[in-house]
């Protein structure tokens, strides 16, 4: 069975992508577009509906999922209206506030929501597997995370970066808010065992980075994720879209429901 999607950001890098492959990927069909007045001229000529805005579309597709990868108030309006119509939908945007996110929680019980920091399956795998290394090694070993992305990045740190941060912190009984340290300058001390430094980095047109170190006696292990290409995180973000068609509301859904 096929799932139709409709894109919201639909001019934008994610966006492009994402109704690229949904037109063109077996399985998915592509039911509507959705970007700002002075972006809809770019999406003249479409093979689907276009509109300013997600709820002029929601009605002429039917059971169709929405994505939106473009940013939290944007994408908190975008709840609003499936919440409304009671359509289902996946968000990749990251740079949500605690409050932002709690209301993308509380509309969640209103209709399915799956949001994610990261749709890559690589990245996601990554997150079962390094808590585990920090158990396994110990407070012996420094954890830092270095990531890295293209130059007109809204975010900073990026989401994935704070995703896996919360994760090492879980694993080392300990809060990523009460650890991280996001910046080193000056004459600052030693390094305090409970700490988990994440540090960002931005230029060119890099598709994003994430490398964990882990820094003990005499050893040092590094795990690091590439993305080559945006194509993986719309296929992740197709793929969350058919899994959450026929999901109920109640909770705020992510990548590893589907694992």
């Amino acid at each position: 069975m096929s799932t139709a999607i409709i894109v919201v950001g639909a001019n934008g890098r994610m966006g492009r992508t994402i109704s690229h492959l949904a037109a063109m990927e077996p399985g998915y069909s592509l039911a509507g577009m959705v970007d700002s007045k002075e972006h809809l001229g770019k999406l003249a000529g479409a093979a689907c509906p276009v509109a300013d805005t997600l709820a002029a579309l929601l009605p002429q597709a039917p059971g169709a999922v929405v994505i939106d990868f473009t940013a939290p108030v944007v994408s908190l309006n975008s709840a609003k209206a499936v919440a409304a119509a009671g359509s289902a939908l996946v968000i990749g945007t990251t740079g949500f506030s605690d409050a932002e996110r709690a209301e993308l929680e509380a509309l969640a019980q209103r209709a399915p929501i799956f949001w994610s920091s990261n749709m890559s399956i690589g990245v996601n795998v990554l997150r079962k597997v390094l808590p585990e290394l920090a158990r396994a090694l110990g407070e012996p070993y420094d954890i830092e995370i270095v990531e890295l992305h293209h130059n007109r990045k809204k975010d900073s740190p990026s989401g994935t970066a704070l995703t896996l941060g919360e994760g090492l912190a879980q694993a080392r009984g300990w809060k990523l808010e009460d650890v991280r340290c996001s910046s080193r300058d000056g004459i600052i001390g030693a390094r305090p065992k409970a700490q988990i430094g994440i540090q960002a980095v931005r230029g060119g047109d890099v598709v994003g980075v994430h490398t964990v170190y882990f820094m003990g006696p005499g050893e040092r292990i590094e795990v690091s994720h590439h993305a080559h290409s945006r194509e993986t995180f719309a296929q992740g973000a197709l793929r969350a879209a058919a899994w959450l068609a026929d999901k109920k509301p109640g909770r705020l859904y992510g990548m590893p429901d589907m694992f």
